[in-house]
């Protein structure tokens, strides 16, 4: 490769990059990564973090009984490097995309083999993996979507998914 090639080739490569850090400062939403060890399991969660900015959220901005994935731009994604029992029911290690269906008295959340994906590329048939039932809470309000482990004991915690007055708590046990 002659080296005008060479340099203009590296001249794109920089150029690249410094405009996806100014895009990630001037991002209304944030990236997070929430990594926490649990037993023998290390579960890491990444996603997008909306901010509320005086919306109303729940049964608003995000309807009742519709799919949603708590994140912006792209669904948000859990991983863990051993089996886990979420509220009741096994999720085998692995990636997964994280999607919810809000309801005023439980929500379903679904963990889909689909991912990385869009935040409005829904699971098609045959990419859910695992849906369980969770009953919200109603806490403090939280004006920027959250994930966090408010509990972690031995080979069980909850994670909890905390945006706005709602709390959604998921119990979990290691394998």
């Amino acid at each position: 490769m002659s080296r005008n090639k060479l340099s203009f080739l590296s001249l794109i490569v920089l150029l690249c990059a410094c405009s996806s850090d100014s895009d990630a400062q001037t991002r209304k939403s944030q990236r997070a990564t929430v990594t926490q060890l649990v037993g023998p399991a290390k579960i890491e969660i990444l996603y997008w973090r909306p901010v509320a900015r005086g919306r109303e959220l729940f049964g608003a901005l995000v309807p009742w009984a519709r799919v949603w994935t708590p994140s912006a731009d792209s669904a948000a994604l859990i991983s863990t490097s051993t089996d886990l029992t979420i509220a009741g029911s096994r999720l085998p290690a692995g990636k997964y995309a994280i999607w919810m269906i809000p309801d005023r008295d439980s929500w379903s959340v679904i963990f889909s083999s689909a991912q990385p994906v869009f935040h409005l590329k829904l699971p098609g048939p045959g990419e859910e993996v695992l849906r369980v039932k969770v009953k919200p809470a109603s806490a403090e309000h939280m004006e920027t979507l959250g994930f966090y482990f408010p509990m972690v004991d031995g080979d069980s915690a909850v994670l909890n998914m905390h945006w706005g007055r709602t709390v959604v708590p998921m119990t979990i046990r290691a394998q």
